[in-house]
């Protein structure tokens, strides 16, 4: 991964992805004020309306991309995934999805996160991309997999082509989850998947969210895949988290265009 800073924003690159226009932003570099400071991307967690606007301004700024074409959805922590022609808007309301697909050229997909993973997807073969959202839901209900599928389905592409870049989200030390989560965990993946880690002190369970996305995409036939492991949790001063600042905190944003 490549650290990039560009017109005051400091983001992540995949220097194998040169072709693409995209990032994984810190949260530096925006105008909000605590505790949304400074690039928060979230709309409904009690920042300034004027502030969040901003800093998407800078964020599209930063990639050189067209914002009146950007597009989102209303993350619900599920695994829809949308197909995007044009904008995601229903009746003026953001359509409710985790993950989106588009091979438009020129139709930034972006997303905000705060420990759930960030999924970004890319297809060479068939100029196709994807990004998406994966909490402890979403990963346990196959969303990684899923979008593959709605790519293969929907433009033709081969598991085998796509490269997926995992990025920064909550580790599994810091991510104590109840036992029920277990329980789906084990549903979904088996016993020895080495998607859920109890901890030696107490024996609680703590869920691998890295481990699970990329066990989930090998599965489906994805072999190159990219981890960003840096813990949000750890690392506030760069990335928002929702568990570590308890719940009181911003969103950091993705982005992926053609």
């Amino acid at each position: 991964m490549e650290k990039v800073r560009r017109a005051g924003l400091t983001f992540y690159r995949d220097e194998d992805w040169n072709d693409l226009r995209h990032g994984v932003f810190t949260r530096r570099g925006g105008v909000s004020k605590s505790p949304w400071d400074t690039l928060n991307l979230g709309a409904s967690i009690g920042d300034s309306s004027a502030a969040v606007k901003e800093n998407h301004a800078r964020m599209y700024r930063a990639l050189d991309v067209c914002a009146e074409r950007a597009t989102s959805c209303w993350l619900v922590h599920g695994v829809d995934t949308l197909v995007v022609t044009g904008k995601t808007r229903s009746n003026g309301n953001l359509q409710k999805a985790d993950a989106m697909v588009t091979n438009r050229p020129d139709t930034p997909l972006v997303m905000r996160y705060a420990d759930c993973v960030p999924l970004l997807y890319y297809d060479r073969a068939r100029r196709a991309i994807g990004l998406g959202h994966a909490g402890w839901r979403g990963a346990l209900a196959g969303i990684a997999s899923g979008i593959v599928e709605v790519m293969r389905k929907t433009y033709g592409s081969q598991p085998a082509d796509i490269e997926v870049l995992v990025g920064p989200a909550i580790s599994r030390r810091n991510y104590r989850v109840g036992e029920d989560v277990a329980e789906l965990a084990q549903a979904y993946f088996g016993e020895g998947a080495g998607v859920i880690w109890r901890n030696p002190a107490d024996g609680k369970p703590h869920l691998d969210l890295w481990r699970a996305n990329q066990l989930d995409l090998q599965r489906c036939g994805v072999t190159n895949i990219k981890l960003m492991p840096i813990c949000t949790y750890e690392h506030t001063n760069d990335f928002y988290s929702h568990r570590a600042e308890a719940g009181r905190t911003g969103r950091f944003g993705v982005l992926i265009s053609l």
